[in-house]
């Protein structure tokens, strides 16, 4: 009889997101586990179903405070979901911060916590206060702490005191959604007959402060380079970053469908991911847009992923945070040197197929899960 694993997440798939796409490929992957998920649901109704061969339970919450989700019936609902399920590992997938008393309470004895650090809680302030004393118990009694890349086990995060006892699970893609078929080249030129067949300098994710949209707009004014800059997605920022992009060359194509993605990685040049704080962990969009070699510039983020997946000067560019100047510099610099563009995109590729794909990361996550309940960490 198969070991029950309890993914207990923020939201599931078809919910969007890069937190979304790691859930969903473990719980899919580690197939050895009988694998169930909890998760708030975002239609306002609870629901109970199967997603792609996984039993998936949505919780309804009751309101939203500063991005967290409070369901003041998840509770009773998760203790039975335990019960029925008798998992031997809660998987929590962390930050989730309403979530870390209850899951320590209801934990059952014989059961292994494992906390998968997406990324820390920046940004909260006083908010953060509050909870910070649940999160430090929370980190006391897990029995291991999976982190999604050697840089965020940093001083400046909550988890860096208990350093010896983390285990590696790199983020990946799932390679196969960003494969070329028969007769996508047409659809790729398509996007590049659309903007002119000019350069094409990309961005793709929500519009929120921390991804540094902003900054990117700045620099925009200081590139050189005919090209067009091409920002997918949407969110609150929406609006302001319109009203600031004030330029002929700026292109807001709003959310992308998930099957038409890879035709505007394949058909950019540069991928403009300028993310300003260590709340982008780890960049699973910066993965994607490597593979279809589509190059970056990023900003260095001490503590955090981003410049682990793609390597200063052997990738992809980097420059200081916040330097606008160099960061179109650094745009320039690809868009007029075709080979140096072209080294950097192959390089990128074979970085992420080899290191930060879907497979790659169920397979550390299984050796990991395996040393756990072997009792050999």
């Amino acid at each position: 009889m198969k070991k029950t694993l309890l993914h207990i997440a923020k939201y599931y798939h078809p919910n969007e997101g890069g937190i979304e796409t790691v859930t969903k490929y473990l719980a899919e992957g580690l197939g050895e586990y009988d694998n169930v998920v909890v998760c708030f649901s975002q239609d306002g109704h609870d629901a109970e179903e199967v997603v792609g061969g996984v039993k998936v339970y949505r919780v309804a919450p009751f309101i939203k405070v500063a991005s967290q989700d409070l369901a003041w019936s998840y509770y009773f609902k998760l203790k039975a979901i335990i019960k029925k399920h008798q998992p031997a590992i809660l998987l929590l997938h962390c930050p989730n911060p309403f979530l870390y008393p209850i899951t320590l309470r209801l934990k059952p004895k014989d059961a292994k916590l494992v906390l998968l650090w997406h990324s820390d809680i920046l940004g909260k302030g006083m908010l953060y206060k509050l909870v910070s004393k649940q999160e430090k118990k929370l980190l006391g009694k897990a029995d291991l702490i999976l982190a999604t890349s050697d840089n965020y086990v940093h001083p400046t995060s909550p988890i860096y005191p208990h350093r010896e006892g983390i285990r590696v699970v790199q983020n990946g893609i799932i390679a196969d959604d960003f494969n070329l078929k028969p007769g996508d080249d047409e659809k790729v030129d398509d996007i590049r007959k659309k903007f002119g067949n000019k350069k094409i300098v990309f961005y793709v994710g929500r519009h929120i402060p921390y991804k540094g949209i902003d900054l990117l707009l700045q620099a925009e004014k200081k590139v050189k380079t005919d090209c067009v800059f091409v920002i997918g997605g949407t969110g609150v920022e929406t609006p302001r970053l319109k009203a600031m992009a004030n330029s002929e060359r700026v292109v807001f194509v709003g959310r992308i469908p998930e099957e038409q993605l890879k035709y505007y990685y394949h058909a950019a040049d540069v991928f403009g991911f300028a993310s300003i704080t260590k709340q982008e962990a780890f960049g699973i969009a910066l993965a994607e847009a490597m593979y279809c070699r589509c190059v970056p510039v990023t900003f260095t983020l001490v503590g955090s992923g981003v410049n682990w997946v793609s390597i200063k000067g052997e990738t992809g560019e980097e420059v200081p945070l916040g330097d606008i100047d160099a960061y179109a510099e650094a745009i320039d610099k690809l868009l007029v040197d075709d080979k140096l563009r072209d080294r950097y995109a192959e390089a990128g590729r074979k970085r992420v197929a080899e290191m930060f794909t879907c497979d790659r990361s169920v397979e550390e996550a299984r050796k990991a899960l395996d040393a756990l309940l072997d009792n050999h960490l």
